[in-house]
């Protein structure tokens, strides 16, 4: 399945300029790579953002959250979130300095 290339655009548009960010085809989609670390990415139309295993409760706790699963098994400190969660630059923002503030907490690979 092909990923959302305009949701691309839109995450390009917000972390484009961060330093140490680049971009990586992963789980037949596009990964965000802080430093070498997995920050977000983009499954089908969905933004998968890596919180940490320490954030994974809460988040799925939010709504347009699910687990990201594109295994048949979970992906904890991964979740999914919907188009509707992030319909807007502010929520897309939002998500995005969630992933990015947990791939900045690991060393540079």
């Amino acid at each position: 399945m092909p990923f959302d290339e305009g949701l691309a655009e839109r995450i390009r548009a917000i972390v484009g300029d961060e330093p140490g960010m680049r971009e990586q085809k992963m789980f037949g989609g596009i990964a965000f790579m802080l430093r070498g670390n997995m920050a977000a990415g983009i499954i089908g139309s969905e933004l998968m953002v890596r919180v940490g295993p320490d954030a994974y409760v809460d988040a799925l706790a939010l709504p347009h959250v699910r687990p990201m699963d594109v295994t048949g098994r979970p992906m904890r400190g991964f979740v999914l979130v919907g188009v509707e969660g992030i319909a807007t630059r502010a929520a897309l923002r939002k998500w995005l300095a969630r992933g990015l503030g947990f791939a900045g907490t690991l060393p540079a690979k």
